[in-house]
C-alpha cells in the first residue's frame, strides 16, 4: 500500500514537472497607450516603475507594431496572425445593442493554439471580437476563463453596468451618478485569481487591459490622480456635473486623470509579476508588454502635453508612425538576457508564430507572421520581414506599406485607389516630415504593387478592388 501511494506521488510530481517545463505566457495590451508613454521609451511626466523594471530585466524593441491603429482589427491581427489586409475583422464594426462583428468560427486563433498545446486559457479585460453568443465571443475562440467587456464600446465607461463572466451577464452597482465598481480593479483580481487557481498547469494569460482610453475616469480617493493634480498643479476645467451617460464622461483634470490611468496601469502590470514571484513561477513565465495602437485624443486628453508620441507623427487611427509604432517589451528570466535593445522590425503577427516556437505547434496556416523566438533567445538566424503592410478603413481608407527604412503611406484610398503615394526615410526622417516620393520613383512602385497585391477584398470590409493596374 505504501509503495502504491509513493509510487502515485512520485508520478503526480513527474506530471507537475512536466507540465512546467512549458513556460506560461502572459500578454499584457494597453489600450490607446502611445509609444512614448513609458519611463523606458522617454516619458518625463508619467512614472511607471514596474513596466520600466519588466524591460530592465528583458528586451525593449524600438520598431514593433501594431495590428492596426484602432483596436478591434489591431487585437485581430494579434489573434490570427494576419496583417490588416488579410484579417477577418479590419474595422470597428459595431453590432448592436453590444458587441462587434464577430471572428468567424472557422479562424484559428492564438487562444486555440495555446489550448492544442495543452494550456489553459484566460481573458481578463477588453475582447472587442464578437458580440455576446456569437461565434466571436471569447469562450468560442479558445479562451477557458474570461472576465470583462465583451463589447469595446461599453468599454468606454470605466464604471459599467455589467460585465462577463463567461457567458453570464454579471451586473454591477454603477448608474450615471453613481459609479461605485470600477471595472479594472474587478478584471484585476479576476486576473489575478486564474493565476493562482492554475499555477500547477501551463496557462496562456491575455490582460487586454483597458487602460488609459478613454473616458478619463478614476474611482474615488485614487491617490495617483491627487499626486499627478499636484505635480502638475493642474487647475480644473469647467464640466457639466450631470453626465447623460452619453459619449465619454467628462474629466475636469484632463492630464492628472490620463498619468493616474496610466499609473495604475504600471501598478497592475507590478502586481502580475508579484504574484507570480509569489507563486514560484516568475522563472517559467514568458512576460509581454505593448499596446494596441497609438495615444488617444478622447474624453479630453492631449497627447500633445505627454509627448505621447515621443516625437513620431500621428496618433490614433493613423498610420503615421506615432498611430502604430508600440512600446513592445518582452521578459522571460533566465531564458531572455536582460537589459536588451532591439531594432528588429516586427508587427502584432509575429507574436503567434513565435508562441507556436516556444509551445512547440505548428506555425499558424498561412500566417503573415514570422517567429521572432531568434532574437528573443539569440539563438539561429533571425527572418526578417521583406515588407510589412497596415490598412485603416475609416477617415477616407488608409494603407501603408514599411521595406526596410522607408515607409510608404496612401491616404483617401477607398475614393481613389490610385492616391499619390507620400514616402519617408525613417532612418534620417522618423518624424515623417520630408516626403521623398518624387526623388525615388522605383521604391514608390515597389511599394505600390505590394498595397494592391496584399489587400484582399473582404465583403464585410469593402476597400479598394485587388487589381494591379
Amino acid at each position: 500500500m505504501k509503495r502504491s501511494i509513493f509510487t502515485v506521488l512520485i508520478s503526480t510530481f513527474a506530471l507537475f514537472a512536466a507540465a512546467q517545463q512549458k513556460p506560461n505566457v502572459i500578454f499584457i495590451l494597453a489600450d490607446d497607450m502611445g509609444y512614448g508613454d513609458l519611463g523606458v521609451y522617454g516619458q518625463q511626466l508619467i512614472e511607471t516603475p514596474n513596466i520600466d523594471r519588466l524591460a530592465a530585466n528583458g528586451i525593449r524593441f524600438t520598431q514593433f507594431y501594431a495590428g492596426t491603429s484602432v483596436c478591434a482589427p489591431s487585437r485581430a491581427s494579434l489573434m490570427t496572425g494576419l496583417h490588416t489586409g488579410h484579417s477577418p475583422i479590419r474595422g470597428n464594426y459595431e453590432i448592436k445593442p453590444e458587441g462587434q462583428l464577430p471572428l468567424p468560427d472557422a479562424t484559428f486563433t492564438m487562444p486555440e493554439m495555446f489550448k492544442k498545446a495543452g494550456y489553459i486559457t484566460g481573458c481578463f479585460g477588453k475582447w472587442g471580437m464578437g458580440f455576446p453568443g456569437s461565434e466571436g465571443d471569447p469562450v468560442k475562440q479558445g479562451i477557458d476563463q474570461f472576465y470583462g467587456y465583451n463589447c469595446q464600446r461599453q468599454s468606454h465607461n470605466f464604471f459599467p453596468d455589467h460585465l462577463w463572466d463567461n457567458e453570464k451577464r454579471v451586473e454591477l452597482n454603477n448608474t450615471n451618478s453613481q459609479q461605485n465598481d470600477y471595472a479594472p480593479e474587478m478584471i484585476q483580481q479576476r486576473a489575478l485569481s486564474f493565476m493562482e487557481a492554475n499555477q500547477s498547469k501551463p496557462f496562456f494569460m491575455y490582460l487586454s487591459y483597458t487602460l488609459p482610453h478613454a473616458a478619463l475616469q478614476l474611482p474615488d480617493g485614487d491617490a495617483s490622480f491627487e499626486y499627478y493634480k499636484k505635480k502638475f498643479n493642474e487647475q480644473p476645467k469647467g464640466v457639466k456635473k450631470d453626465w447623460n451617460g452619453l459619449g465619454y464622461q467628462p474629466q475636469a483634470y484632463p492630464h492628472a486623470a490620463y498619468a493616474a490611468m496610466v499609473s495604475r496601469l504600471d501598478n497592475y502590470v507590478g502586481a502580475v509579476l508579484a504574484k507570480l514571484k509569489t507563486l514560484g513561477l516568475d522563472k517559467n513565465t514568458l512576460v509581454v508588454f505593448t499596446s494596441d495602437n497609438g495615444p488617444h485624443r478622447e474624453g479630453g486628453n492631449e497627447p500633445e502635453f505627454f509627448n505621447s508620441s515621443a516625437g513620431f507623427k500621428g496618433i490614433k487611427r493613423q498610420l503615421t508612425e506615432g498611430g502604430i509604432r508600440e512600446p513592445m517589451i518582452i521578459s522571460w528570466l533566465g531564458k531572455i538576457k536582460s537589459g536588451q535593445v532591439s531594432d528588429h522590425i516586427g508587427a502584432f503577427w509575429d507574436f503567434f508564430p513565435t508562441f507556436s516556437a516556444i509551445t512547440g505547434q505548428p506555425a499558424p496556416p498561412n500566417t503573415d507572421g514570422i517567429s521572432i523566438l531568434p532574437t528573443l533567445l539569440k539563438k539561429g538566424k533571425q527572418a526578417q520581414h521583406s515588407f510589412l503592410y497596415w490598412e485603416f478603413h475609416e477617415d477616407g481608407g488608409r494603407q501603408a506599406v514599411r521595406i526596410g527604412k522607408w515607409k510608404a503611406i496612401k491616404e483617401g484610398v477607398i475614393k481613389n485607389p490610385n492616391a499619390q503615394i507620400q514616402l519617408y526615410d525613417l532612418t534620417n526622417d522618423p518624424q515623417e516630415n520630408n516626403n521623398l516620393a518624387v526623388a525615388q520613383p522605383d521604391i514608390v512602385k515597389q511599394a505600390e504593387r505590394i498595397m494592391q497585391r496584399e489587400h484582399v477584398e473582404h465583403k464585410n470590409f469593402p476597400f479598394i478592388p485587388n487589381k494591379l493596374q
